[in-house]
């Protein structure tokens, strides 16, 4: 994360069970000597149930085949914490529809507005610079670096927002980035956000675009299928209460409002790109948009959730698979210097792995987005170890 300084009305930055065997030998009293082992047995009264992982979860979110392969025992309690923000439709639909095929303008209607059916359509089939992103992104599978190419490489410093310099918050990894070349890309994930925004109360969460609330998700690449995704973050600055959460977050938390309460079992979205097929130019699934619900009791909560942040029920990005981006909602005034509005911006801060951070802007005219990228030199086991040694790191 990185210091802010600029200003524009929004903005969106891209950062076995154990058992033991015995065995004795007697002897025949009559005719044999011969040693007798009794039959192994286990001091467990039954075997562990299975756990659920990250991969379950996006293995239950792709094509029914794949579903299929998930124990049905945690397949089960995984469905039963999925809150779906537009219907879930695996293997529902295997074209991108027609009626919005071009989507140069999202979508839009001759009203400037959305039908709810046109939203679903465009979490199942997101605008061709969105599937064009994603089947990249499959084709090049652990090669995150292929992910730059779409970003303009002009260099954009990160705004102040909210306040947040005057705080000496750092809400990004980096004080610079850049943005995506397609305005069309930059615009669908202002879409999220908003989306984001207006379905959650409909489950229980009802959430803010703001730097103590809901800015921020987290652009990463599953390994093993291929597939894109985004692993947003809300409720990410609760107010410190020493009843109900003791905890100083730092700087950042100054000024907060956020209360902390049930709905945080519910501060981890999860976005979906559809999934390439990979033998065909075809695609597996269609896209989804799902809450993650981590409540106290349920299967996510006790296996994936990490004992150390239970309290704040964060799920990490990181093990969904290789992080490639960060992005993030800012409020930030009216004006943006000089620079036109909008685009992906990405800052770089060391020689290994790299995760972006991307910026989507926007005025209260038009909305455009900026991205931000870091090279990490951790390796996962050590961010675990620095996590460990926080209640919440600000790396969300």
């Amino acid at each position: 994360m990185a210091n802010s300084s600029l200003s524009l009305r929004f903005t969106i930055i891209f950062s076995l069970s154990l058992s033991t065997a015995y065995s004795f030998s007697s002897s025949s009293s009559s005719s044999s000597s011969s040693p007798v082992f009794l039959k192994p047995f286990s001091l467990s009264s039954r075997p562990k149930a299975p756990k659920a992982t990250p991969s379950d979860i996006l293995t239950l979110l792709g094509d029914t085949r794949r579903a299929s392969t998930v124990d049905p025992s945690v397949a089960k309690e995984l469905n039963s914490c999925f809150k779906f923000l537009a219907p879930f439709t695996p293997n529902g639909l295997k074209m991108v529809p027609q009626s919005c095929s071009h989507r140069k303008s999202l979508c839009f209607n001759t009203n400037g507005a959305r039908t709810r059916t046109e939203e679903d359509e465009l979490i199942w089939w997101p605008p061709q610079s969105v599937l064009g992103l994603a089947r990249f992104a499959f084709d090049s599978r652990r090669n995150t670096e292929a992910f730059h190419l779409a970003l303009d490489p002009t260099v954009i410093p990160v705004p102040d927002v909210e306040g947040s310099k005057e705080d000496r918050c750092q809400l990004t990894r980096t004080p610079y980035g850049f943005r995506f070349i397609s305005e069309e890309l930059n615009s669908y994930l202002e879409f999220l956000f908003d989306l984001i925004v207006a379905r959650a109360p409909a489950v229980g969460l009802n959430v803010s675009l703001n730097r103590h609330d809901f800015f921020h998700g987290h652009i990463f690449l599953d390994t093993d299928s291929g597939r894109l995704g985004i692993l947003f973050h809300a409720k990410e600055y609760p107010a410190f209460d020493k009843e109900v959460f003791p905890y100083n977050m730092g700087y950042c938390q100054k000024g907060s409002n956020v209360t902390y309460d049930d709905s945080m079992n519910l501060r981890n979205i999860l976005w979906l790109a559809p999934l390439p097929s990979n033998s065909t130019e075809a695609w597996e699934a269609s896209g989804v948009l799902v809450v993650l619900d981590a409540r106290p009791g349920g299967i996510i909560y006790r296996d994936i959730v990490p004992e150390y942040v239970k309290f704040v029920r964060t799920i990490y990005e990181d093990d969904f698979g290789e992080v490639v981006a960060d992005v993030n909602y800012l409020d930030v005034g009216d004006v943006y210097g000089n620079l036109k509005l909008g685009g992906v911006m990405i800052s770089r801060v060391g020689p290994t792995s790299l995760s972006t951070t991307v910026a989507v802007m926007a005025s209260k005219a038009r909305r455009k987005v900026l991205v931000t990228v870091k090279e990490e030199r951790w390796a996962m086991v050590e961010r675990r170890e620095v996590r460990k040694n926080q209640i919440w790191k600000g790396r969300r």
